[in-house]
């Protein structure tokens, strides 16, 4: 994989969409981009992202050989680098949760963005974004939220940025069902009651794995159906 070329500022509205308008110019693959304030973050789903200073902000440039079909599976890979890269640093396990939460107990620590542009039927390239609560936990209604430093740990950006990037680069050339089999090794059990809220259908029912494209199935009744988006509400349905 490229070296990774982790660029610091004090201040930008955005990791990615620096990224973003780094990938359209041209870009290669490998750039991080890392802000110690961010003012415009974005959050999934039209959202905005609370950065208050202290927390992790970092995007990442990739331009893989994939379809961009895949590009749902960068989500999944995120969170389980961001789960390797704090076990070098936090003790109490952390929770992944369909498609781009890291949780503590119920409480999210980190969410993930994911931008991309096709090329044809593969993609051109993808930006992922990690938002992560290293100091400060912002209030988001409804959820409830944590930050490292309510558990007793204490660390800088740069060094959380790092053992992100190492844990990319260690799973460059896995397949997609080395991602899949991971990632549902550290979620929420198959079984778990969902409700899937923000989508045109709300749906409620009990979760069944992902599908070879890393949606989430769905079990209601005696059927099973791939989701592709919606807010994921665990232990109803």
């Amino acid at each position: 994989m490229t070296p990774w070329r982790l660029e610091i500022f004090d201040a930008l509205a955005s990791t990615s969409d620096s990224c973003t308008a780094r990938a359209r110019a041209g870009e290669p693959a490998g750039l991080a981009v890392l802000t110690h304030r961010q003012t415009s973050g974005r959050g999934s789903r039209g959202r905005s992202w609370q950065a208050p200073a202290g927390n992790l902000n970092l995007s990442l440039l990739l331009r893989p050989t994939c379809p961009a079909a895949e590009a749902g599976m960068f989500s999944l890979l995120a969170g389980i680098a961001i789960a390797e890269a704090l076990e070098k640093f936090f003790a109490p396990p952390t929770m992944l949760k369909w498609p781009n939460d890291v949780l503590i107990g119920a409480a999210k620590l980190a969410g993930v963005l994911i931008d991309a542009a096709p090329n044809g039927p593969n993609l051109d390239w993808l930006v992922i974004g990690i938002g992560m609560n290293l100091h400060h936990a912002p209030e988001i209604p409804g959820r409830q939220t944590t930050s490292l430093a309510a558990h007793g740990v204490e660390l800088m950006p740069e060094q959380v940025a790092w053992a992100i990037l190492e844990r990319f680069s260690a799973w460059a050339d896995a397949a997609p069902g080395q991602i899949r089999e991971q990632w549902l090794a550290r979620a929420h059990p198959i079984g778990t009651k969902i409700e899937i809220a923000g989508a045109e259908d709300p749906r409620s029912g009990t979760f069944a794995g992902l599908s070879p494209r890393g949606e989430l199935l769905l079990q209601s009744k005696d059927r099973i159906e791939p989701v592709s988006t919606g807010d994921i509400l665990l232990g109803r349905g």
